[in-house]
């Protein structure tokens, strides 16, 4: 049984606060850090301090508390490091593929460019987690400001390939949208508008719609399925390179 508790709350409109604690020896990371006041609130709350903060990339919704944490508890920044330059505070520069140990939490990298140019997603094997920002939303994917549709969807297919059991936390509230527009790609998926219910329902009684199955996700996310013939079928695009697939279903998303 892990010792890892994972807590989420919001902050700003709509961005999504992470904390992840370590029971048994006491370490706190925080995913991102959109907003100091609401993330001194839920630290509080618990009774914890904070070690580390993991930066997934370099926006100001995401970055903005950083160095006023740093200050208060001494936390490490750790970040991606094809953004450096952009990131407050950044102590610890990493890339894809990297395998950190903070306190006894294990971390794994994961290259996941797209949305901006060096976004990095963390990976939590032992809690059964992973953190991907702005890059994969629950019934989406991040806009694409700084990478090209061939990057953000390579970034997708690393993302899928993590185990079904994985609990994925995104960095905004987006679901509700996502559905709508993922019901005009994909209607007749029994699955999806079964989520398209449950996510409406969660968010009339004001609760929050992650973290949510990754194997779930596999199989009502459009955005995972760009290689799918049946989505390419339901784009009126058989036959075309899923590249092309994806960014039609992309762009079609950019006008919700």
């Amino acid at each position: 049984m892990s010792s890892i508790e994972i807590h989420q709350f919001m902050c700003r409109k709509d961005n999504f606060g992470v904390l992840v604690h370590d029971r048994e020896h006491g370490t706190t990371l925080s995913i991102d850090a959109p907003e100091e006041a609401p993330i001194l609130s839920a630290l509080q709350e618990k009774g914890w301090g904070l070690d580390y903060i993991l930066t997934t990339h370099h926006h100001g919704d995401h970055v903005e508390a950083n160095e006023a944490l740093k200050a208060r508890f001494g936390a490490e920044i750790i970040g991606p490091g094809r953004e450096q330059d952009r990131i407050p505070g950044l102590d610890r520069p990493v890339v894809g593929d990297e395998h950190l140990i903070l306190g006894e939490v294990l971390v794994e990298t994961i290259d996941t460019p797209g949305h901006t140019i060096g976004e990095i997603s963390y990976h939590m094997p032992l809690a059964q987690a992973v953190f991907t920002a702005d890059a994969l939303f629950s019934l989406g994917c991040g806009r694409l400001f700084e990478g090209t549709p061939q990057m953000l969807w390579d970034s997708l297919k690393r993302l899928r390939e993590l185990p079904d059991e994985t609990m994925l936390y995104c960095g905004h509230e987006y679901t509700a949208t996502n559905a709508r527009c993922a019901l005009t790609i994909d209607p007749d998926n029994l699955l999806l508008r079964e989520r398209a219910t449950e996510v409406e329902h969660l968010r009339a009684a004001g609760k929050p719609t992650l973290p949510v199955r990754l194997g779930q996700e596999k199989k009502t996310n459009p955005f995972l399925r760009a290689d799918d013939p049946d989505i390419a079928k339901a784009m009126g695009m058989e036959g075309a390179d899923p590249v092309e697939v994806f960014a039609a279903m992309r762009k079609r998303r950019d006008s919700f």
